[in-house]
Formats: C-alpha cells, structure tokens, sequence
C-alpha cells in the first residue's frame, strides 16, 4: 500500500538537478523544493542519467561543465532515454555555447550567478510549454514544397531526395511554414504557433532558428531561394524553381 506522503510525492512535479558544484546543487533543490517541486539532485552527467532512469522528471537542470561526461553529452543521452524538457544551468557564457545547446533542444539556457526567482521563472514557463505541447494529428500523406518533402508520419524531411538532419524546433518551424507555403508569415505567428504565446517578442528566436535551417536546406545560405526574408512581416517558403529570386524577396 502506497504511503500518503510516497502518494504526495509521486503526484508531485518531479525536476532532476544535475551540476557538480556541491553548494549549487543544494540551493537550486531547497528553492525548488520550497516552491513545491519533487527534487533529485546529481553530481556527474553519468549519475544524473542513472537518477533519471529512476525518476523519470518531469524536467531536467543540466550543468554543461561536468566532470567526465559533460552538459552536451549528456543531453544527447537524455534525448535518446529520457523524454524531458531540459534547462542548461551553466557558469559558461560564450555564446557558442548557448547556440550548440539550443540547437541540440535544449529548451532554455540560464547563466551563473543567476538570481533564484529568474530560474523558478524559466522552470514555470518549460514546464507549461511542455505540458500544452500536444503533437497534432500526422496527416495522412507528405507535404511537398518542390523538391523539399516533409513526412510528418517519420518526422523526417528531405531535400532533392537527401535526408535532412533537424533539431526539433527547426522541424517545427519548416513544418509549419511548409504548411503554409507560398504565404507571407508574420514573425508573430511564427513565435505564437511555435514557440508558444509565453515566448511573444523573442524575435531574436526565430531568426538564430532561420539561420540553422538555411545552413540545412539551402546550396548557398547567404542567398537563400527556399525559406525567404519578407521585409518588415516575416518569412515566405516557397519551391525551388531554378530561377532566381528578386532581389527585395530575399
């Protein structure tokens, strides 16, 4: 027979913190703790993937500079084990950093010294978005934008018949432009449609994750023909017709 107090815990949102600074780990799991979150607390990526194997979290506070097995080879045996949204909670600041994690999906990234409100802040928000992140329907057949081909069922894109590695919200974001091909799409349905209402104003979002997928399914990058700039609105995919782009489209 469960225990009230094992009933309370298991019902309880449940947040892993990995990080190897002893003091660090402590304050992050007394905050979360006093604020109403289950904590388990781990010192190395291999001890974290072990607890997590266990705990299963709800969400997961990953340090990138670990001992052994760091932040980012962590996270990529979590995406393979653990379906978790994950936060980088790092003293790291270089930006290559930040852009390698995001692209991996991570879902936010947080610097040290941070102040402890910020964080339990950043826990709501991947929290809730992990929680109305509902995977809509896969329609039945695949979605075409010329030789870029979209298969929802196999979560899986191509271009000219290549397969196309994607993060997961680059997927999102072709996806749903794919979905609306031809169109001019205003930068704040981008955000609202993909990243959430929460996320409204982080323009900046949106153009580092334009930047990733025109390295991807662009020949040239710098002069995409694909996924194009609509001054002072947004973005427009469209199909690939061999013949070049006006300049004010790009």
């Amino acid at each position: 027979m469960t225990s009230p107090i094992a009933g309370t815990i298991e019902c309880m949102t449940r947040i892993l913190v990995i990080d190897d600074d002893r003091l660090m780990r402590r304050s992050v799991s007394l905050s979360l703790t006093d604020a109403g979150y289950a904590t388990e607390t781990a010192g190395s990526g291999e001890e974290g993937l072990a607890a997590a194997r266990k705990l299963r979290p709800d969400l997961v506070l990953l340090d990138i500079g670990l001992p052994g097995m760091d932040g980012l080879e962590t996270l990529r045996a979590f995406q393979r084990e653990i379906a978790a949204p994950v936060i980088f909670v790092t003293a790291r600041r270089r930006e290559l950093d930040e852009i390698v994690g995001l692209e991996m999906g991570a879902d936010d990234y947080i610097t040290k010294p941070f102040d402890m409100d910020v964080l339990l802040a950043r826990v709501k928000v991947v929290l809730r978005r992990a929680q109305q992140s509902q995977p809509p329907p896969a329609p039945s057949r695949p979605i075409a934008v010329g030789d870029l081909r979209i298969d929802p069922a196999a979560h899986q894109v191509t271009v000219a018949g290549d397969l196309i590695e994607l993060a997961p919200k680059e997927y999102d974001l072709l996806y749903y432009l794919a979905q609306r091909a031809g169109e001019a799409v205003r930068l704040e349905e981008i955000i609202v449609n993909v990243w959430g209402e929460e996320w409204a104003g982080e323009t900046q979002t949106v153009y580092v994750h334009v930047r990733w997928l025109r390295t991807k399914i662009e020949k040239d990058p710098a002069k995409p023909r694909r996924l194009l700039t609509v001054r002072s609105v947004g973005y427009r995919l469209v199909a690939v017709d061999g013949r070049p782009q006006t300049a004010d489209s790009v």
